[in-house]
């Protein structure tokens, strides 16, 4: 997580200079070697894999909201609905396949978790016609963006993302780990967390066409968060009988947040420029914060002997992402500018 953020900035610059799609093929390289170098399973090179890879999905995380805008700005409600529906799926399926894999198919962990190179190499080969046949692989050089890092709304935009991601890798962290400790067995706390995951496709799709076609999306992203905190709070308190519901809840809640955060990178930025930017500055800034969400969760499991403690912190957590939705989700642009290379 600590990558996503640490790479994020330079994502638009790589791009102003390659291309957009010629830097998603690089990413997708990289994300294919650091995924297969896990087979090796040693300590030192997973550490190096998870770099690699977590550099790779910053880059790849960056660009697609300034692809939508310059492409598909009369859809960006669709496509941003389908790429995230895709990260959500993604991650249900690693959560759901991997210890079967490991089981039925590699014989060890390490060679199930770099087995989900295959799927990376598929999409690579995908992608390089696209790459490298496309003809706008310079549409951003000659331009620069500024005023952005000034810009109360974009901040607001930015922290939105980095505390809905902070709560989002709390659950994609330490959900099962929870399960476990309300009883559950491992291969069923798995099951729950996919299912979780899987429900977060549902909003992921749903909530983009939804909120672009409102005045302005507070209602919606405190709505969002307020059902991702409750079901969390049911998910450490209530009884074990209603736990697929509250998972399945709490899904929901997480997947419509990060789509409304995808969303207002797009909806608040008035070119495809600013777009780019943003979504580095959000993504940059905000995936180092939510870094401190799991280790936070960690921290106060150890200091008090169970997960109940961190109902304190997810409660926290919520407060901040309304906040700060309420302010990003006001139907304005950001106060930055696109302006050619020389240009003042």
């Amino acid at each position: 997580v600590l990558c996503l953020g640490l790479f994020a900035p330079f994502a638009p610059r790589l791009a102003q200079r390659y291309g957009a799609e010629r830097t998603l093929l690089g990413a997708l390289a990289l994300l294919v070697l650091g995924t297969g170098l896990r087979w090796f399973g040693t300590v030192p090179l997973l550490f190096v894999a998870t770099f690699l890879a977590g550099g790779a999905i910053a880059i790849g995380n960056v660009l697609l909201p300034g692809l939508v805008k310059r492409d598909f700005a009369d859809r960006a409600a669709v496509m941003t609905g389908l790429y995230t529906m895709a990260l959500c799926a993604g991650s249900a399926a690693a959560a759901g396949f991997t210890l079967p894999m490991e089981h039925f198919v590699t014989g060890s962990w390490s060679g199930a978790l770099a087995a989900w190179a295959v799927p990376t190499l598929i999409v690579l080969l995908i992608w390089i016609p696209q790459a490298l046949g496309s003809r706008r692989q310079v549409s951003h050089q000659g331009f620069r963006v500024v005023g952005l890092w000034r810009d109360r709304l974009a901040w607001q935009v930015t922290l939105f993302m980095g505390l809905q991601s902070a709560l989002a890798y709390c659950i994609f962290g330490w959900l099962a780990p929870i399960l476990r400790e309300r009883g559950f067995d491992a291969a069923t706390a798995g099951a729950m967390v996919s299912v979780s995951v899987m429900a977060q496709v549902i909003t992921c799709l749903a909530v983009p066409s939804f909120a672009m076609r409102l005045k302005d999306q507070r209602g919606i992203n405190v709505a969002l968060v307020a059902t991702a905190v409750v079901a969390l709070l049911g998910i450490l308190f209530a009884p074990t009988s209603t736990m697929l519901f509250w998972a399945v809840l709490q899904g929901i809640g997480q997947g419509g947040l990060i789509a409304a955060a995808m969303s207002l990178i797009v909806l608040r930025s008035p070119d495809s420029h600013i777009a780019a930017h943003l979504s580095g500055m959000a993504q940059g800034v905000g995936y180092v914060l939510a870094a401190f969400g799991p280790l936070l969760v960690g921290l106060i499991r150890d200091w008090t002997g169970s997960f109940s403690g961190t109902a304190f912190l997810f409660v926290a957590l919520g407060l901040g992402v309304a906040i700060m939705g309420l302010g990003a989700g006001r139907a304005l642009h950001v106060g930055a500018r696109t302006v050619r290379e020389g240009e003042q």
